[in-house]
């Protein structure tokens, strides 16, 4: 087998997510033989870096030894078995370590098959609560904008990602869209604690007036990944929380894509020093292996549902997946490795390693901005860079750096005209400044004309 055989195979009979499939007219599709490590190797053995650790999920590179040996050890004990009537020790052990893990008062886990799926849960839970409280009214969820919370309708319908969501907007609930406290948007000299502060107004105001119908807010705490990698302040999670309970309104955090690490600590809320009301876990939970989603509580909610079974109280909800064996041990040896190797502390240092990297790009002509929180790093690329117009997204000038990245054996996928890394955390920082070179380079072609 070689590329081309392959990619006629693929193309006769393959959908692929997120693609204008036309697109592969011209743009060659790479199909992949191998992974190891922080490569990735195509069948006529080129290699490329996974910069953005294939769609922010692997944490340890590909076929990492550790995580193989946990999978294989559990696929000749129990693959899969229903968890309703029915449980198995690595769900359990795997629930103890998330709550020990999790901010003080996450004590009850829910799983299901993946990101988009966990956010469903949490959005019918948070509703289901209130009305298990008696109050019926309580409904609506309230979202920031530029937020991006998964592609199922519920998960969608809270997002505020025009290009994913717009063309399904009749089959979606209504939602509350609160104003972002992304700090790209903050006036020249005010800070970004303070921008972020500000939009807390905002939000108070719209909580005031509507405080009885609101049953949730849902928040992707410090990025908003999938609208850009826009970054914010943790003095904002601190301020919602605090509105969060004096108007009575449950907090979802959406850690799907920024928990693990990716942040700087284990979980972003952690910065802001605050407990969510549910927390959805996925992406790096089993380090890029298998789809898992953990929905973290607390024990007050899991308290509403918990009642005879003639109240009708119960929480119906399920995957057939759910809890799967294979997937929990992945996550078991994904956690070790954090135990293990203290990988928040010496991802303190690569993420310094691409600050350091990146610095000349600050004063780009067509950079707006260079923007980092922890291990993920943006760099927006904009026609106009002191009124930050951006190029039309006809244009398609991110699409260049991608272009430009692999034919250097990169992989760097963008968002729009926004160039990230978001590397697995197993990346040297010689491959940081070599990445860091390639992408340069692809930027000064695409800005060129």
């Amino acid at each position: 087998m070689n590329n081309t055989n392959l990619v006629q195979r693929d193309l006769a009979v393959l959908w692929h997510p997120c693609t204008q499939m036309q697109d592969h007219e011209w743009l060659p599709l790479i199909p992949i033989r191998r992974g190891e490590g922080i490569w990735l190797e195509d069948y006529d053995g080129k290699r490329y870096l996974d910069a953005v650790s294939s769609w922010w999920v692997n944490l340890f590179g590909h076929a990492n030894p550790r995580i193989n040996a946990a999978i294989k050890a559990q696929l000749d004990n129990l693959e899969h078995v229903i968890l309703a009537g029915f449980s198995h020790a690595p769900v359990i052990e795997l629930s103890e370590r998330l709550i020990q893990l999790t901010p003080q008062g996450l004590n009850k886990v829910f799983y299901a098959d993946n990101g988009s799926a966990g956010v469903e849960v949490a959005l019918k839970m948070s509703c289901h609560y209130w009305r298990n409280l008696g109050k019926p009214n309580k409904t609506k969820f309230v979202t920031l904008s530029n937020s991006y919370h998964g592609e199922t309708l519920g998960a969608l319908a809270v997002g505020d990602v025009s290009l994913y969501k717009d063309i399904y907007h009749p089959l979606l609930m209504t939602t509350i869209t609160a104003p972002s406290p992304d700090c790209y948007w903050r006036e020249p000299g005010e800070t970004c604690k303070d921008y972020s502060l500000r939009r807390l107004a905002d939000l108070e105001a719209i909580l005031a007036a509507q405080t009885e119908t609101i049953s949730a807010i849902i928040v992707e705490p410090l990025v908003q990944c999938a609208g850009g990698m826009r970054m914010y302040h943790p003095s904002y999670l601190t301020g919602l929380r605090k509105l969060c309970d004096k108007y009575q309104v449950l907090m979802i955090a959406d850690e799907i894509a920024v928990g693990f690490g990716r942040t700087g600590t284990l979980f972003a809320c952690e910065q802001a020093q605050i407990s969510p009301d549910f927390m959805c876990l996925s992406k790096g939970l089993t380090g890029g292996y298998l789809p898992l989603c953990a929905v973290v509580t607390t024990e007050q909610i899991y308290q509403a549902f918990y009642a005879e079974y003639a109240t009708q109280l119960a929480f119906l909800h399920s995957h057939s997946y759910t809890g799967n064996p294979l997937a929990c041990q992945a996550a078991l040896a994904t956690l070790d490795i954090f135990a293990q190797d203290n990988i928040i502390e010496s991802n303190k240092v690569l993420a310094q390693v691409m600050a350091e990297a990146t610095a000349p790009l600050k004063d780009h002509p067509h950079v707006a901005e260079v923007r980092q929180t922890g291990m993920i790093l943006a760099i927006e690329m904009v026609q106009d860079k002191a009124k930050r117009i951006p190029y039309p997204w006809q244009e398609r000038r991110g699409l260049r750096v991608y272009q430009h990245a692999l034919e250097n054996g990169v992989l760097l996928r963008p968002l729009g005209n926004v160039i990230y890394f978001m590397p697995p955390y197993i990346i040297t920082s010689e491959q940081i400044r070599w990445i860091t070179d390639i992408a340069i380079l692809g930027i000064e072609k695409a800005t060129h004309n």
